[in-house]
Parts: C-alpha cells; structure tokens; sequence
C-alpha cells in the first residue's frame, strides 16, 4: 500500500492552499531557465527541479533536463526523486532534535555519553550534544568505513572507539561522524529507529509521500541517478543511496540517507518560513527555531547552515545574514531567509557519473543572485 500511495502522488500533485498563489505578479524567471539550461548543457549536472517560495507562495517550480545526459533518458519532473545527501542532517536529524529539546526529552549541553555510554571513551567523556551540532566536538569529518568495518554495529563501535582530532569545542570541522552519532542518540531516547522518528513526526503530517530512506525497486525510474559505486565489497546488496558510509549503515544514518522531491520539500520550507507550523499542526515553537537557527561564535546555527557574512557563499549576495539552509554533496541545497520570507530548493544530480565534476559549486551562488535579481526587478515594476 504505501508503494502504491508514492507512485500515485508522483502522478498527482495539489499543493496546499497555504502555499499557493495566483498567478498575478509571478517574477519573469526566463533569466533562472536560461541559467539552468545552459548549466545542463555544460553538463554541470544532468538534471535539476528548483522550486521559490516567497510570501507564501510558490513562485517558482519547475524541472529541467533528462535524469542522465543520454537523449533517451526520461525527462526530469517536479515529481523526480533525488538522493537529498546532507540535507537529512537538517530535515531529518536535526528536526528530530528540535522536538526532543522542546519536549525536555534531550539536554543540548548534557554530554553525548549521558545518551550513549558507549561513546564516553578515549577523551569524548566532554563532548556534548550541542558541540555535534555545531560541528564543534572534535570529531575526524570522515572515515572510509567500508575498509575496516562489515556491518553498522562495528560502525558505530569505531565511532566509540575512536579518539578527538581537537579538544571539543575549540575548532569547527563539518562531520559525519558527529550526525551519524546523533542518529543514534535520538534512537536511544525515543526507542524507536530514526526512519520511524522521520515518518511519525514530519514525513506523514506533512504527507511528504515521496520522501523516503532506502526508495523500493520499483520507483527507480523515477530516481536520478548518482554514479556507479566501484569500491562496495560486501556480498549483501548495496542499497541505492550514494553515501557510501550511509550505505554501509544500511541506507538509514543520520548525516545522509533521505531521498526526496521539490514538491515535497516545499511542504516542509513551507512549514518551516512558518516558524514551525503547517495547516492546524505545530511542529515546534518560534522559540525552538529560533535557537537553532540564529548564529552562534562559531558562524553556524544548530544542525543548520548559515549565510556567510564575510566570505563568499553558496547562497549568494542578495540573501540576508539571517539566512540559514544547507547543502547536500549530491549537488542539493535549501536556503531559507526569514527576514525576505522566501525559500529556495535546489535538487539536481550533478554526482552522475562522477562525483569528481565540481562546477556546482560555481552555480549554486549564481542561481540564487539570479533568482534574487528577477525578484527584485519584479518589485520595480510593481512598487
């Protein structure tokens, strides 16, 4: 059944009234397209669907390109799936998070080992809960885990077992391990795995139906592809996802693993822009968000991104400084600026075939000021 309700949404969509507009006064956007073509044609990626919402509305929401460069693939669609990478940090562990602080079920500054005893060793005994969101713990940012470990528990005994690269709270250094270790903490509190945290709290509220950790067989074509995994030496079968240490998890971490489409994001950026509410539901309060959106010494937010102020950013130039979103390797990203009430989603699959094509780091910032520009024109026209 649940299969049969994600291949049937992919075929219809009605987006909520909340988040619908008239047509009226929509930005000339032929600017944005004229972008993401000529971006295809670069090949900086094979696909993209990009979505604006602004003032309540979408704006902005269309699909561009095949989900690989050979003509005869399908065209992308609204509807495509795409491996969200990263952006499970935010959507998913993150937001998880958010409720379990707003319910007193989690303490930011209480230590990881309160939660799991196991992780205490080595020089972790101090590292706290807030420091693996801040990406402040110590943490190493990666492991190749596939080379010494064959199942998630010796992942995880890895993680336990392993030492600080700097002494927590002192340097920022992005890490998956941090997340992967905040997976496992929101596991331990609610007794229940991260996917079921995902889909009780956000994922069916919201009737994000295309949302999803390990997507069934059956959808593959409605999936952009990333690259071909050389390097898997397990016997068990790979699961899709193209995080390799995700994979080895079992497709479910919590620094990567979810797989989405822009019309379900916009339900959640939506909800989000709303200070943490949607239709009649509250997710949490305009405190909450408050806490982890807001800068901190470190330039960053809790669990979340920042617009950077004194260098160059990915967002652009036109966002404001209280802009906070995220990036996904995959070649995703959310920007979400309160202060312009407008939200910006970015899917595409620039790691097909080769994760070692890098010129979306040159697009990314060149959308979102072009996106920005056509807005503001827009705004002249109509003062």
């Amino acid at each position: 059944m649940r299969h049969l309700i994600v291949i049937c949404t992919l075929l219809f969509f009605t987006l909520p009234a909340a988040v619908r507009g008239p047509d009226a006064g929509v930005p000339d956007f032929t600017p944005v397209e004229n972008l993401v073509n000529r971006s295809i044609s670069e090949r900086v990626f094979p696909s993209a669907s990009i979505a604006v919402i602004h003032q309540g509305r979408v704006i902005f929401h269309r699909a561009f390109g095949r989900l690989t460069y050979d003509p005869a693939s399908p065209e992308a669609t609204t509807g495509t799936i795409y491996d969200i990478a990263s952006l499970t940090k935010p959507v998913v562990t993150t937001s998880i998070t958010m409720q379990l602080v707003e319910r007193d079920s989690l303490d930011l500054d209480a230590p990881v080992s309160r939660y799991l005893p196991s992780f205490g060793s080595n020089g972790k005994q101090d590292v706290t809960v807030r420091q693996l969101l801040q990406h402040t713990s110590g943490l190493r940012a990666h492991r190749f885990f596939i080379k010494t470990c064959t199942t998630p528990q010796e992942v995880y005994q890895a993680i336990d077992t392993d030492t600080l690269i700097t002494r927590p709270g002192t340097r920022t250094r992005y890490s998956d391990l941090g997340f992967i270790t905040l997976g496992r903490v929101i596991e331990r509190i609610t007794g229940n795995s991260l996917e079921k945290n995902f889909d009780t709290r956000f994922r069916r509220p919201l009737a994000m139906h295309n949302t999803m950790f390990t997507p069934p067989t059956e959808l593959s074509m409605a999936i952009a592809p990333t690259e071909q995994d050389t390097s898997w030496t397990l016997r068990t079968p790979r699961p899709l996802v193209h995080d390799h240490n995700t994979a080895l998890l079992g497709g479910i971490a919590g620094h990567a693993g979810l797989f989405s489409t822009t019309r379900d994001l916009i339900i959640f950026t939506s909800m989000m822009l709303n200070e943490g509410r949607y239709g009649t539901r509250t997710f949490f309060s305009p405190e909450t968000l408050a806490t982890f959106t807001r800068r901190y010494d470190n330039d960053r937010g809790l669990g979340w991104d920042l617009r950077s102020i004194d260098t160059p950013s990915s967002a652009g130039d036109h966002l404001s400084p209280s802009t906070y979103g995220h990036l996904g390797f995959t070649g995703t990203s959310i920007w979400i600026d309160p202060e312009q009430d407008i939200a910006i989603i970015t899917l595409t699959n620039r790691v097909h075939p080769t994760s070692s094509n890098k010129k979306i780091r040159a697009f990314r910032p060149r959308l979102h000021n072009t996106i920005m520009e056509c807005i503001e024109s827009q705004k002249e026209k109509n003062p």
